[in-house]
């Protein structure tokens, strides 16, 4: 039997709080079992904050999922996760239990579903508090109504025993936040935090994640397909796509020096926002949003080496018979593509408009 996670190491060593080497997934299809993730290799510190980004199904949330030990039944995972210097792979599900709420917390990207609907939301909240720490009932609910107070959660005493449904979906996420943050995590992962929230509480979310993360010295992962999301909340950032990490490295040099294909694709597809007049001046037309060319493969029928082979505009041959190893294009950035020179060349070429 697989030992118990051991106690923490030193937060003055060396060593990273989260070491991920070679990550696969394997998930069970009607064809058989398909590689949902693909080599994902990376770090985090504390008091660092890490991105996630890329379309839906490139394998982002399955490799937060791996981190918690919380895969589809039927999934395997193959490679390493370290944290605090354990292995997570292989342990059994009771030491990943006493992990989970305690020292890796997750927000959950609908928070409606992450509620349970019959229970209070104080007693949500008071919950990890009860089980982790081992809080007598009076003083998990006085330290419960406390985070519900510091998430934003008006008359929090008041509305401890409220039910989920009584509250908006800016609320919910709050709850939802205040119960991953209960136990003081040292790593927090916060799915698509503000999936289906308005610009305005969406703000709001991410400014109280960030200043929580701050205050409390936590590692963030931070999920999202919003680049706008990454660039102003994350120090690095990975860029995925079928179940791989095409580009990875500082925040800042990745968005000012995109090498991949794939990574110009996402950007030239963004929205620009422009006033009525024009971004250029009265009478000029509005800048003609660009496609990434064909569309995403199923798991199952990833090719066997670049998983944008194919939609690239710049693949040959060679590009299909292996994932390529990540090269490096800058400092700590790097980006799995055979074909950098020819990517770079093209967007230097001039009157270059496209991805």
């Amino acid at each position: 039997m697989a030992s118990a996670l051991p106690p923490s190491l030193s937060s003055g060593g060396a060593a990273p709080l989260i070491d991920v080497r070679s990550l696969t997934v394997d998930l069970p299809t009607q064809h058989g079992m398909a590689r949902a993730v693909r080599e994902v290799s990376f770090t985090l510190a504390r008091g660092e904050a890490l991105g996630l980004v890329g379309e839906s199904g490139c394998g982002k949330s399955l490799t937060a999922m791996a981190l918690m030990g919380l895969l589809p039944e039927g999934a395997r995972a193959g490679g390493s996760v370290r944290f605090d210097g354990a292995e997570l792979l292989g342990q059994p599900d009771a030491a990943l239990a006493r992990l989970r709420g305690r020292r890796i917390a997750m927000v959950f990207q609908e928070p409606m579903t992450a509620l349970n609907p019959v229970h209070s939301i104080g007693a949500q909240v008071a919950e990890p508090l009860r089980r982790h720490l081992g809080l007598p009932r009076s003083e998990a609910r006085a330290r419960a109504v406390a985070l519900l107070d510091r998430v934003g959660i008006a008359q929090a005493a008041r509305r401890f025993d409220a039910y989920p449904h009584q509250f908006s979906g800016g609320q919910r996420q709050r709850i939802t936040i205040a119960m991953a943050l209960a136990c003081g995590p040292d790593v927090l992962i916060a799915d698509e935090p503000t999936t289906a929230l308005d610009a305005t509480v969406q703000r709001q979310i991410l400014e109280l994640i960030a200043g929580l993360v701050a205050e409390r010295g936590m590692a963030l992962v931070l999920i999202s397909h919003d680049l706008g999301v990454i660039a102003q909340n994350v120090d690095r950032m990975l860029v995925m796509y079928g179940g791989s990490v095409v580009e990875s490295g500082p925040t800042a040099e990745v968005f000012s020096h995109r090498a991949h294909p794939y990574t110009r694709g996402l950007f030239a597809a963004r929205p620009h926002w422009v006033d009525d007049a024009g971004a250029t001046g009265a009478g000029s037309p509005r800048p003609r949003l660009l496609t990434i060319a064909g569309t995403v493969p199923e798991i199952a029928d990833l090719p066997p080496g670049c998983p944008f082979a194919g939609r690239c505009a710049f693949t040959v041959p060679d590009c299909a018979a292996a994932l390529p190893e990540p090269v490096g294009v800058g400092p700590a950035h790097r980006a799995r593509c055979i074909r950098l020179e020819a990517v770079a060349a093209a967007a230097a070429a001039p009157g270059h408009a496209g991805p």
